[in-house]
């Protein structure tokens, strides 16, 4: 799922891929990691507590 981001365009993920994203974190190179994944996770845990919830990311 993470190849769908881009630093110039968004990427929207529903409550059915967001499950997905977690387990992909655990495989990024440590060099492309940092506290975004951090805090992404925690993002992915409030979209998954309820329905119809979203996680955009946006690009520049």
């Amino acid at each position: 799922m993470l190849w769908a981001l881009s630093p110039y365009g968004d990427a929207v993920f529903n409550e059915r891929q967001v499950p997905l994203l977690p387990a992909e974190f655990d495989r990024l190179p440590e060099a492309y990691g940092g506290t975004w994944v951090d805090q992404a996770r925690e993002l992915c845990q409030v979209v998954q507590s309820g329905p119809h919830r979203y996680l955009w990311f946006v690009g520049d």
